[in-house]
């Protein structure tokens, strides 16, 4: 499939049917107390809608939105699907006595919540578990957060994992500026991460700006490859370099540098690209790549998305697309440089930058054309 997939590129294969927009919003479910609600199934169950889905553990949920045309109005359409979605999200979750919450961590989370009685009853879920542990030899989970306090908790699941939720962009992009557009994404992060900062709690520990980051990368830290040249491939990542040819060479470092995490073996045609799909929907880069076969596309072609997973889930649905435009509107400026910003933005200052903003927020020190470190604010 991969091969396949690099014909693709090589042949130009891809639709150019204009900017597309949509989003991904992960949410909490919380009871009187504002404590997790470990009710995803009741609530699902009287919700009946298909845009939301299930998440790792029972107290989260996944809501979707119709991509759309970035137009005049997409982000007044996007806004009242949203707030319309999560209206009768809060309807059914009051019927089974609990509500939404929309925040990177909920700070009243507690490390006795994180057990596998929580997780949703998914198999796909419990297979993950299974197949990080078994990736690890076994080796527990250690989380290892340096903040404004210091939090040490050892764990045998990924049930880490479910204290994150995000908002994640997902961006169609033309084939032709695609490595401009995922480099884009990337420089962008720093600012997306400072801006959108919204979990600096843990387990009752005042950690980063955006905690949600590293606690997302050492939740699944499963095996790691290493090369020669000291370049280190992980499950989360901020990403090993710049894409220089295409976004193909994304696609072929998840078979060269990561084992199949969940082995699965399906009967749909090879141009589904099913198997090529679920291994990158386990390779969690801050910018993942995404591509969309012609059997699942409107026009019968191939589409190219980048999905940003940067910012924290919430507050508000206005603070949330009002982050879908900052995002959208700093990558088309990014790519308008004559100069691409790649060529004089080192990616080891691109990555710092990001980690940087994660910790310290609006407070973080970057590096930019320049090559001096200015506050982002």
């Amino acid at each position: 499939e991969t091969d396949l997939l690099a014909s693709w590129f090589r042949q130009d294969q891809f639709a150019d049917s204009g900017m597309v927009a949509g989003f991904e919003l992960e949410a909490w479910l919380v009871n009187e107390r504002a404590r997790p609600a470990p009710c995803n199934a009741r609530v699902l169950e009287r919700l009946n809608d298909d845009h939301v889905v299930s998440e790792l553990a029972q107290f989260n949920i996944e809501l979707n939105t119709t991509p759309r045309p970035i137009q005049s109005r997409m982000l007044a359409d996007m806004q009242a699907e949203a707030q319309d979605r999560l209206l009768r999200c809060q309807q059914a979750a009051r019927l089974e006595k609990c509500r939404l919450a929309l925040i990177g961590i909920l700070p009243t989370v507690a490390n006795q919540d994180m057990v596998p009685e929580n997780m949703s009853a998914l198999e796909r879920y419990h297979a993950l578990n299974e197949q990080v542990l078994r990736l690890r030899g076994g080796r527990p989970i250690e989380l290892n957060i340096q903040g404004k306090d210091l939090l040490h908790v050892t764990h045998n699941d990924v049930m880490l994992e479910s204290a994150t939720t995000s908002l994640q962009i997902h961006l169609q992009i033309p084939p032709h500026l695609a490595v401009r557009y995922y480099n884009a994404s990337l420089l962008a992060s720093a600012f997306m991460a400072a801006v959108c900062a919204n979990s600096p709690y843990l387990f009752g520990h005042d950690l980063w700006s955006e905690t949600r980051i590293p606690l997302f990368e050492q939740a699944v830290d499963a095996r790691s490859f290493s090369e020669r040249d000291g370049i280190v491939y992980r499950r989360v990542s901020f990403g090993t370099g710049y894409a220089v040819e295409s976004l193909l060479e994304c696609f072929e470092e998840n078979v060269r540098h990561h084992d199949i995490l969940l082995p699965c073996l399906f009967d749909e045609p090879d141009d589904q690209l099913m198997h090529l799909r679920l291994h990158n929907g386990t390779i969690w880069r801050w910018n993942r790549p995404l591509v969309a076969p012609p059997a699942v596309t409107s026009d019968g072609r191939p589409h190219l998305r980048i999905e940003h997973r940067v910012p924290a889930a919430g507050p508000t649905v206005t603070d949330m697309v009002a982050n879908i435009a900052l995002f959208i509107g700093m990558v088309h400026a990014f790519i308008q440089e004559e100069r691409p910003l790649e060529q004089m933005i080192p990616f080891a200052h691109a990555r710092q930058n990001f980690y940087n903003a994660a910790r310290d927020g609006l407070h973080a020190g970057m590096v930019w054309r320049s090559g001096d470190s200015n506050s982002i604010n």
